[in-house]
């Protein structure tokens, strides 16, 4: 049986791993600045697996309009190049032999619109699970009423429980908000 501060404390761990989940989600749009990040997702096909390609390279920006992807096995370039395609991110690389580079184009008006939208719809899905996670507490909390604990004190943790909740709500928001300027940014 747990207690009302384990929780309040398990559903704040929650909130803060869909808040970081977000995040890394936002990392992975592209706004037409260099960002190792956006190659995160990419997979390549090394020796029979699928592999994350910043465990097979090392990805920098030399500026704000290009990556430089430096394989530590020069022999997996061709891999790299596959994955990178395979991603559907939108980027062209180019292997020169020893490195790749990839040149990230501007974003259009409308591109930026439509990511806009990306970025709305990944930020409701996170506002979505924090009120998942504010439900379940408060589940568990009333489940916690048929034992010891009274009910002025399941009162107090559901009212820590919302505001919690809407401090989350509110990060989210401004990561949104931030994020959204970045990608409307010309």
């Amino acid at each position: 049986m747990s207690t009302t501060t384990e929780v309040l404390t398990g559903s704040e761990e929650r909130m803060k791993k869909a808040v970081g989940n977000l995040v890394r989600e936002f990392q992975a749009i592209r706004t037409g600045r260099a960002n190792p990040a956006l190659l995160d997702k990419v997979e390549v096909e090394y020796y029979g697996s699928p592999t994350p390609l910043k465990g097979l390279a090392n990805i920098s920006t030399p500026d704000g309009r290009s990556l430089i992807i430096q394989p530590y096995d020069k022999g997996c370039l061709k891999e790299i190049e596959h994955g990178i395609h395979k991603s559907q991110l939108g980027l062209t690389p180019n292997n020169d032999g020893t490195v790749i580079r990839i040149n990230i184009p501007a974003l259009t008006e409308e591109r930026r619109k439509e990511l806009t939208k990306v970025v709305r719809k990944f930020a409701e899905e996170s506002r979505v699970a924090v009120r998942n996670i504010r439900r379940d507490g408060a589940e568990e909390l009333k489940k916690l009423k048929s034992s010891h604990i009274s009910e002025d004190e399941i009162t107090r943790q559901e009212v820590a429980l919302q505001k919690l909740t809407d401090k989350y709500i509110k990060e989210i928001d401004k990561l949104t908000q931030e994020k959204e300027a970045e990608v409307m940014e010309v």
